[in-house]
């Protein structure tokens, strides 16, 4: 077998046929356990392993069920993906039709939301099930675009036998998941479908250019949601008597009062009138305003230093990191990144330089520069339980990382050398992998 991988710009460059034989080859072999011609590439490979970790069979058709039409208009309604996609996809629609594909949108789970484009293509993908109400998560259908795309966290181009599912090989796809610029928070996927003979390397890069105009039309819209929450604060702020500031829900700051300026307080999932200790802040007086709240901060001692740290790494793509101790308790969600610096630093808690995250991480140590300001950003939301030089948990801080049940599935997007490499398993802390606790 080469060393170098199968990539689409190989597919591009073959004939139809020859691709297509080509890709039928190396799925019969690896499906077998066999040697294949070539390597296939890593996200399809990864994919394919995930499937025959989950049971799914190559001869099955869609595990989806449909869901009922009460249940699809309400996933529309409350999507924030309905409130941008019509506007950045009009213009791609007419592509589709004429390019013999069809444009699929679908949620975070991969339930499909909207389709539209060529009419025949609509009535061949009714019988792969691909259709409006259906999902297409890898568990249901198999390794695709859409479910590989939401798996790996990544634009995905999924290529006839590269399809897991044997039904789906005279497919081409192409998708791209779509963030909420404002938690960076999963949405969904854009996708563009068709017959394998429509294939074409440009489809990711057209995908992803959506994807990104989505988040970009979502970004504009935020920003003049807090610019309305600033102009209610501003006089509110005025009367206040100590330090203070305005964010909207997700925590972006509108106005402040007393303190530094800060982009964003990280807030807990539930907030609520009342008071409430922030890492950042301390202990607030929670207050309602229009589209966010007041935190104003109360002129006491700080409390007790955190002493508890829960590292949840269980779910896919959904990380958080919990913060407890005598003033209460407080969760935040994790960026891929920010995951992959606590983990390691959750694994080696006798602390890891620059130099030493650098290669941890990007597998490069002269990327301190880099590190230095991720570090700087999760230090800014965890300052209690965190120090630096070298960084690391402090001693005092009970450190408990919850781990998914099946290896593999630990930050699978990642391509961080201390996940990929298995070294943090086998630190020189040992792990208690039926609780997930590294003992401190």
């Amino acid at each position: 077998m080469k060393d170098t991988p199968l990539s689409l710009s190989r597919l591009a460059a073959m004939n139809g046929g020859n691709a297509t034989r080509l890709l039928q080859e190396i799925r019969e072999a690896s499906l077998a356990g066999e040697r294949p011609p070539v390597a296939p590439r890593p996200v399809i490979e990864a994919s394919w392993r995930r499937m025959r970790r989950l049971g799914v069979s190559p001869h099955a058709k869609s595990a989806s069920v449909l869901m009922t039409p009460e249940e699809l208009e309400h996933r529309r309604r409350t999507s924030a993906l309905g409130e941008v996609i019509r506007g950045v996809c009009d213009g791609l629609g007419g592509l589709v039709d004429a390019s013999l594909q069809i444009l699929v949108v679908s949620d975070e789970q991969g339930r499909v939301l909207w389709r539209e484009g060529n009419a025949r293509v609509m009535r061949r993908a009714d019988g792969i099930s691909l259709e409006e109400g259906v999902s297409w998560a890898e568990r249901a259908t198999g390794t695709n675009a859409i479910g590989t795309a939401l798996a790996a966290g990544v634009p995905v181009q999924v290529h006839s036998a590269e399809h897991f599912v044997h039904t789906l090989t005279r497919w081409t796809c192409a998708a791209a998941p779509v963030h909420d610029p404002r938690d960076g928070r999963l949405l969904g996927v854009v996708d563009v479908s068709g017959p394998a003979t429509s294939f074409h390397p440009t489809t990711l890069a057209l995908v992803t250019a959506v994807a990104r105009l989505a988040e970009s039309e979502l970004r504009e819209r935020h920003l003049r949601a807090v610019e309305r929450l600033r102009s209610v604060a501003a006089p509110i702020l005025c009367r206040v008597g100590g330090p203070a500031a305005a964010v909207d829900t997700h925590g972006w700051t509108a106005a402040v009062k007393g303190m530094a300026p800060v982009d964003r307080l990280p807030l807990p999932k539930s907030v609520r009138p009342g008071r409430l200790w922030l890492p950042s802040l301390g202990m607030c007086t929670v207050e309602p305003l229009p589209g966010g709240w007041l935190l104003t901060v109360e002129e006491e001692p700080p409390p007790d230093a955190p002493s508890k740290v829960v590292l949840d790494l269980s779910r896919s793509r959904r990380w958080s990191v919990t913060v407890s101790g005598a003033a209460g308790s407080w969760a935040q969600e994790l960026t891929p990144r920010h995951a992959e610096l606590l983990y390691v630093l959750a694994v080696r808690r006798e602390g890891r330089s620059a130099a030493e995250l650098a290669g941890d991480v990007f597998g490069d140590p002269t990327r301190t520069v880099t590190v230095r300001a991720e570090m700087s950003r999760v230090r800014r939301h965890l300052a209690g339980v965190l120090a630096h030089r070298p960084y690391r948990f402090k001693e005092e801080v009970e450190v408990t990382v919850v781990r998914p049940d099946h290896p593999g599935d630990l930050l699978p997007h990642s391509t961080a050398p201390a996940v990929t490499d298995g070294w943090a398993a086998n630190g020189p802390r040992p792990v208690l992998p039926e609780e997930g606790r590294v003992i401190p």
